[in-house]
């Protein structure tokens, strides 16, 4: 069966809190076991759907969410222009309170990293550890310049090609040389469905965000994973995190940004180690 297929076992939810709804995909056995869930954060130009071979072997022992973030899939736009990466930790909080989990494993691939931590660093009695994968360190610290040209850089590919566009341009930069074609159609398929306006907003908050400042004011166990053939996020971006985070950087080897995909089998075997650490 087709990636696209597998992912049908796993339709889409809603939840509506106080400040808009949320669409989720929900992993988890029967009947759940007690414990922290797994709650799984996206990249920009990704989706829950992205968490696919999370949500087939981790939800066979634990309860895995994975959340279509503010402004993509099914869920509610943030109410400003450009949000902070508290603002995305807000709207996760109130979705994990309408859901009814008091404590969580955060992990983040990407963007994803900066909405977790940022989780993290105002709820730290909720995360029992965070996790993050291939993360984006944000422009929060760069200068001005640098970090305007990046975001009208973004905006205007976005403006120009669209999401099907960007997803053709960008989709296969994803993945390494040697992921298969079935991997490359199916990112560049996730890719394609990005809301423009939330994905403008989720460059916006990129733009601002600094993880480096809320790693360091975090004191759970922090996991920091990427693969050595990233070109979207570096490993020398990734072990200034791990740096930041006061971890080791693990290498995931010959992969590209989209790990959770093109290195399911060792993600999930470090999630599955990390929720019963």
């Amino acid at each position: 069966m087709t990636l696209a297929g597998q992912l049908l076992a796993y339709p889409l939810l809603e939840a509506e809190t106080p400040g808009g709804r949320i669409s989720y995909r929900r992993a988890a056995p029967t009947p759940v076991r007690q414990g922290p869930a797994m709650v799984l954060l996206h990249g920009i130009g990704s989706a829950s759907a992205s968490w696919l071979r999370q949500l087939q072997f981790l939800g066979r022992e634990h309860l895995v969410l994975a959340w279509d973030a503010p402004g993509y899939g099914g869920s509610s736009n943030l109410p400003i222009e450009a949000p902070v990466a508290a603002d995305y930790a807000g709207r996760l909080w109130a979705w994990l309170d309408v859901l009814g989990v008091e404590r969580a494993i955060l992990v983040g691939h990407s963007l994803g990293a900066l909405m977790a931590a940022a989780a993290t660093r105002g709820a730290p009695a909720r995360v029992s550890r965070l996790i993050l994968l291939a993360p984006a360190t944000g422009y929060g610290a760069a200068s001005a310049e640098l970090r305007e040209s990046k975001l009208r850089d973004r905006l205007n590919l976005l403006d120009t090609l669209g999401p099907q566009g960007i997803a053709d341009k960008r989709g296969a930069a994803m993945l390494s040389a040697t992921a298969s074609a079935e991997q490359v159609a199916y990112i560049k398929g996730v890719m394609a469905r990005i809301e423009p306006h939330g994905y403008a907003q989720a460059a916006r908050m990129l733009s601002g965000g600094n993880l480096a400042a809320d790693l360091a004011a975090i004191a759970c166990p922090i996991i920091v994973a990427s693969g050595n053939a990233d070109v979207i996020t570096p490993p020398a971006g990734c072990q200034a995190a791990a740096q930041a985070a006061r971890t080791p950087w693990i290498d995931l080897g010959a992969v590209g940004h989209a790990c959770p995909l093109e290195a399911a089998d060792m993600i999930n075997q470090l999630l599955a180690a990390a929720a019963t650490a």
